[in-house]
């Protein structure tokens, strides 16, 4: 019996031993690989933020793009991404969350529901320079409007719908069904429900699914470079070719001259920072959120 106990003894010893020599393997493999891609990070912003400080000024925020070798600013590129970006999240926004609010309390866990995810799960990753070609040939090409903010807002508006769509499922499905619960019990229909109860219990994530989605389409190129196309002058006109600080970013790299690319390395480092506030602030909400719950 005794060298029964002393065997079992042993191998559990063994098993510990190689059990712990695989965690620290994988412990040791996980931080080089933590370390990796944390150092990259940091040289990629290192060098966003040291040649991108020497373009700024105010200049950059006040003048439109200029000619080759010649002084200027992105102002007219600043109001176009904002304006398109804008428009996107106005066009994507309502649709996200409409859908997203169907998946979770009306479709459930039926099949259409699990397709309808599936699909949007694909266009939450699909490249976005297919969603500008389609934009291009539905709108640019067969509708014969031409290239305008219009279109670069719709192209946009794509990338956003499939974010707030899944943020707005997983939001809601997060909500104690209590909630639900004790609303219909009373009587309430569910459409109040809905609106009074469950969109209140996920505002938080809601809001920071929009965030998110705007964080997301600021740097977007790909689909602008099909829709929008670019101006080098100031225009308000949503049925024309409108500026974007990406384009002009692709445009100016892409150069060779000097001020452009200063001009380039600037709008980078603005649309970083803008990115960090809005990561900053979606972080914000839900910390905020969170504290009020518990």
């Amino acid at each position: 019996m005794n060298s029964v106990q002393s065997q079992q003894t042993r191998t559990s010893q063994r098993l510990l031993r190689k059990r712990s020599a695989i965690n620290a393997v994988a412990m040791v493999l996980s931080c080089a690989a933590a370390v990796f891609g944390l150092v990259f990070l940091g040289w990629i912003l290192w060098t966003t933020l040291s040649k991108g400080l020497v373009g700024i000024d105010w200049a950059l925020f006040t003048q439109s793009t200029p000619p080759p070798q010649e002084s200027g600013g992105l102002a007219n590129a600043f109001f176009g991404s904002a304006v398109m970006c804008g428009l996107a999240i106005v066009m994507g926004a309502p649709l996200g969350i409409a859908a997203g609010t169907w998946l979770s309390e009306y479709a459930g866990a039926r099949r259409i529901g699990m397709v309808v995810r599936f699909v949007n799960d694909i266009l939450l990753s699909a490249p976005s320079i297919v969603l500008g070609l389609f934009v291009y040939t539905l709108v640019v090409a067969q509708m014969g409007t031409g290239f305008s903010a219009i279109a670069g807002a719709i192209s946009l508006a794509f990338i956003v719908i499939p974010v707030i769509v899944r943020t707005t499922d997983e939001m809601l499905r997060l909500v104690p069904a209590q909630m639900r619960e004790a609303a219909l019990s009373l009587g309430v229909p569910q459409w109040k429900v809905i609106v009074q109860v469950l969109y209140r219990g996920a505002s938080a994530g809601i809001v920071t699914g929009i965030l998110l989605a705007l964080a997301r389409i600021s740097g977007e190129t790909a689909p602008l470079l099909f829709t929008s196309f670019g101006n080098q002058y100031w225009s308000t006109d949503l049925a024309s070719p409108m500026a974007s600080v990406p384009v002009v970013m692709n445009q100016f790299t892409a150069s060779p001259y000097e001020s452009w690319h200063t001009l380039a390395w600037a709008g980078a480092l603005v649309l970083t920072f803008f990115v960090l506030v809005l990561s900053l602030l979606a972080r914000a909400i839900l910390s905020r959120n969170k504290v009020r719950h518990d």
